[in-house]
């Protein structure tokens, strides 16, 4: 199949940005979105030209380090999947794809399709751990969890800290990560101990960062390809809540 590809050039974080045309002919439908950007970079190599710089990692859809806008959605048109297992199978022969990196003031451009996204790094440096010495690894039926508090503790830490909710978000909020950061230790008993000092220093390095408010357009929700439920949001906003009435008392 035959691809038109707009691709957004950035030198770096002070230079301005274009997106820049190239055609590849005779590509795979197999091909992994990210295969694709590897083949045409083996191409602008051979002809001496600057390769494309895009984040990426596993490539199985587990770290989070392949985000970019595909034709305007974060991470290409399937749901609940990351741009390293779209594949060109989901794309039209001949089409034009708009590539571009994720946009938020918090997530500044460092070249091409590379963005800095420490930002959601120091949110978790914040508060995201348990820091009481819990010694050698206790045994897993050690601390009583019920099934349902369980499941619904892994569903958050499924977050893999794309930042796609960021980048659809219109406002730019990382409510959704960092929600589901404390929704999954404050249901677990190893993260009650902190729970409060947790949400309030998590939501403060949150808004530190410059990142927006949460609008409740739930389009972080549907863009994010774990699925992340934006329950989360309103139980970060329910532990803010009741961190901030404790602290008064």
């Amino acid at each position: 199949m035959d691809l038109h590809l707009k691709i957004w050039r950035q030198k770096d974080k002070q230079s301005e940005g274009k997106l820049v045309s190239y055609d590849l002919k005779e590509l795979n439908p197999h091909m992994s979105f990210l295969e694709m950007l590897d083949t045409l970079n083996e191409k602008l190599i051979t002809e001496g030209d600057e390769p494309v710089e895009f984040d990426h990692d596993c490539r199985e859809g587990i770290c989070g380090q392949c985000g970019m806008m595909i034709n305007g959605i974060a991470h290409g048109p399937l749901k609940n999947t990351t741009t390293c297992q779209l594949h060109l199978r989901s794309f039209k022969n001949g089409e034009t794809i708009l590539i571009e990196p994720f946009r938020a003031e918090a997530f500044p451009v460092k070249k091409d399709l590379k963005v800095d996204r420490s930002a959601f790094d120091r949110i978790i440096s914040s508060g995201g751990f348990v820091s009481v010495n819990t010694g050698q690894a206790p045994d897993a039926t050690a601390i009583a969890v019920t099934h349902q508090i369980a499941e619904e503790a892994f569903d958050s830490a499924a977050c893999i800290g794309c930042g796609a909710c960021v980048a659809t978000c219109k406002n730019g909020s990382a409510a959704l990560f960092t929600s589901a950061k404390i929704t999954h230790m404050v249901l677990l008993p190893q993260g009650k101990e902190e729970r409060s000092s947790r949400v309030l220093n998590m939501v403060s390095q949150m808004d530190h960062e410059l990142f927006g408010h949460c609008s409740n357009t739930e389009a972080c929700e549907v863009e994010c390809p774990q699925g992340i439920s934006v329950l989360n949001i309103a139980r970060m906003n329910y532990e803010f809540g009741r961190a901030l009435f404790f602290r008064k008392k």
